[in-house]
């Protein structure tokens, strides 16, 4: 049995954590409390903004955003880089908070403050390359050319699985836009939020940059309203469930704001009968089971060809069998804790609902270690084989279930890849040529991130990140995602001394 820490211990190390970051103690003995998924107890307690605090961080970050938006992108290059020497500095303290406010494993933990090293690295570079174009005009002696410039606040809402890293990919690339930021963390994670930002004050007071140029709203959905309805916070970079998405978009939309939306995924991936076996099993595996099956880049749908099915599912399960289950501060522990109990809630319902719609649980689903750890929720990922057509299968249940069905054509695999509302990670595992780029063209996989031989899950800082239909349209991280955070303008420059028109239209 997993070796468990017991509350007062996993409170002690954050605090010594958020020591060596420069949290002051007070920052965390407030009256709102902040609960460990490892063992289910408070390890600290935060305060709570009020709407009108809220308020008052949108009016900071668009004042400063006045000053900010003047100095030159590789200025405001500088400061992202020095916060991300901090990060690499804390990049243990920050992985040890999110760790026990997130129940990652310490390597998942770890990898999530990478990304934001990452991010930091492809930001800076990316303060010397806000490229426009210049385009020929049709004109005699006139240039066409384009020019981006600062947006302004930018408002970033953030879900709990990663309480760090989303936040780095719009803050980096916002900051070196010219916007400044106010963040609402999620309520679960707010330790994690604290230290960040403190690592990014502390670089702000180093470079000399505008102080208020970052805000922290520690406040819940009520509170934080305006972040959605205030006409200062030109973008809204949300990441939640669908539910969430469907309630801001109108607000957003209707005061003509923009919105960059990660919402729900549904991920499937395709095995096809060419498949490297060993291959797609290790892939599986980490996708399906790794953060307890709490990101949404989680794989949840397997589409097997019928000749390799029951080889597959019976590795699968085997494989399952020898996950190490238990606290993830306890050596070579590779599946921790769900989030809270409404999490473990909702798997359970989902198992029952594939049971009543023709499923078959293969293995796992149920909750283990509760005498070790009565208040926190350890289930055994599941692994369940469900008819084609199924409900069930086209909601996504954040918690480890792997709904298994089969195919014979790959037109039908594909088709039953895209028939879910959400379209964020796809794949499939072959070593057809041909199946790979029929699954990648346009008639393919609808997702916005389309694998071949590899997870759904793991995705790089350089490629942009995202999802079509439910999962909301929008792109972070890499490509040319830094778009969304600044204002295009379209500049014609008449330097012939006449006054042509356009399209020959003649006008005294």
């Amino acid at each position: 049995m997993t070796n468990f820490p017991t509350t007062d211990e996993i409170a002690r190390n954050v605090r010594e954590a958020l020591d060596r970051i420069g949290v002051s103690a007070e920052a965390t003995t407030g009256p709102v409390a902040v609960h460990t998924p490892i063992t289910g107890g408070q390890i600290a307690g935060t305060f709570a903004n009020t709407a009108e605090d809220v308020d008052a961080a949108i009016g900071r970050a668009d004042a400063a955003f006045r000053g900010w938006r003047e100095v030159p992108a590789p200025v405001r290059g500088a400061l992202v880089k020095r916060w991300g020497e901090l990060l690499v500095e804390y990049k243990q303290d920050l992985a040890v908070i999110v760790t026990a406010e997130a129940g990652k494993i310490p390597s998942e933990a770890a990898g999530e403050v990478q990304e934001m090293i990452d991010i930091v690295d492809l930001a800076v570079g990316q303060s010397r390359q806000l490229y426009g174009k210049t385009m020929p005009s049709e004109r005699p002696g006139h240039r066409l050319a384009e020019t981006w410039h600062p947006l302004g606040v930018v408002g970033i809402i953030t879900a709990f699985n990663f309480p760090v890293a989303v936040y780095a990919w719009n803050t980096a690339l916002a900051l070196i836009a010219g916007d400044t930021v106010v963040w609402k963390p999620a309520e679960a994670v707010r330790l994690s939020a604290i230290a960040t930002d403190a690592l990014l004050a502390r670089a702000v007071e180093e470079v000399g940059a505008p102080a208020d140029l970052h805000q922290l709203v520690l406040a819940d959905r009520h509170a934080a309203a305006a972040i959605v309805e205030d006409d200062r916070v030109r973008l809204v970079s949300a990441t939640g469930s669908v539910r969430m998405g469907r309630e801001i978009a109108p607000t957003i939309a209707a005061r003509f704001g923009r919105a960059l939306l990660e919402l729900g995924g549904n991920n499937a991936a395709i095995v096809a009968p060419s498949a490297d076996l060993d291959l797609a099993l290790r892939g599986i595996v980490f996708a399906a089971a790794g953060t307890a099956g709490q990101r949404c880049t989680t794989l949840r749908r397997l589409i097997v060809h019928t000749s390799v099915a029951d080889e597959l599912v019976e590795r699968i399960a085997k494989a399952y069998g020898t996950l190490a289950i238990g606290a993830p501060t306890s050596e070579g522990t590779l599946v921790g804790p769900l989030i809270n109990r409404a999490s473990f809630d909702a798997q359970q319902q989902a198992l029952r609902d594939a049971v009543e719609q023709g499923g078959t649980v293969v293995c796992g689903g149920e909750r283990v270690l509760e005498d070790a750890a009565a208040d926190a929720f350890y289930v055994q990922p599941a692994v369940v084989r469900m008819p084609a057509q199924s409900q069930v299968m086209h909601e996504e249940t954040f918690a480890p279930i792997l709904y298994v069905v089969t195919y014979d054509e790959l037109a039908d695999a594909i088709a039953l890849n895209n028939e879910v509302p959400q379209g964020l990670s796809s794949a499939i595992f072959t070593q057809d040529q041909a199946e790979a780029e029929r699954f990648l063209s346009a008639s393919g996989s609808d997702c916005g991130i389309s694998n071949v031989n590899i997870g759904t899950s793991g995705a790089e800082i350089g490629g942009a990140f995202g999802g079509e239909k439910e999962t909301g349209g929008g792109r972070e991280s890499g490509s040319d995602s830094w778009k969304i955070y600044m204002r295009q303008a379209t500049n014609t420059i008449n330097y012939s001394g006449e006054l042509p028109l356009a399209q020959g239209v003649e006008f005294i």
